[in-house]
């Protein structure tokens, strides 16, 4: 008998809700944001109305959670860099080549235009934190969460990611 018994079912509520946001994901990348539903995220995420909805009480929740996970990747992205150039060219890439922020910036560009300029959102704030730790200063964090905002909307190539975080680092410690 497990010593928790509750392990098995905490394990396969992460699965589902990972399901459930990998699946909405992948709806925006493909029909975008406005034009999916409950019903779509549901069937392509192989789960049942009722999971989801047991999940999640509508669309607006189901995308805040996928922000909440986007974000925490994005972190964890960066804390695994072995130095600040590194960790930003990664989430320059990651922003950069993400297939549903590009079809949000041609298909959806006012919710994405709204979540960009959200940034007394705590999300924000916890992106900047991390990015403060990781560069060592909270004014070059601030900097570098503005630089990445820039690709939501004009991605770079992994050659100019590389290039420019390259420069922003150096420039910030002359």
């Amino acid at each position: 008998m497990p010593l928790n018994k509750y392990a098995p079912q905490a394990s396969t509520h992460r699965r589902t809700q990972s399901a459930i946001l990998t699946g909405t994901k992948n709806l925006i990348a493909t029909v975008g944001l406005a034009k999916m539903s409950m019903i779509e995220i549901a069937d392509t995420s192989e789960v049942s109305r009722a999971t989801l909805y047991n999940h999640y009480r509508d669309k607006d929740s189901v995308i805040a959670a996928l922000c909440q996970s986007e974000f925490a990747r994005l972190i964890a992205i960066a804390q695994s860099a072995p130095n600040a150039t590194d960790a930003l060219e990664l989430l320059s890439i990651q922003i950069s080549t993400d297939a549903a922020l590009s079809h949000m910036r041609s298909h959806d560009p006012a919710p994405l235009t709204l979540a960009l300029a959200a940034t007394d959102h705590p999300l924000w704030g916890d992106l900047c934190d991390g990015l403060a730790v990781i560069t060592g200063s909270q004014l070059l964090a601030d900097l570098a969460l503005r630089w990445l905002v820039g690709q939501v909307l004009n991605p770079l190539t992994p050659g100019d990611s590389r290039l420019q975080a390259e420069l922003l680092i150096s420039r910030a410690h002359i």
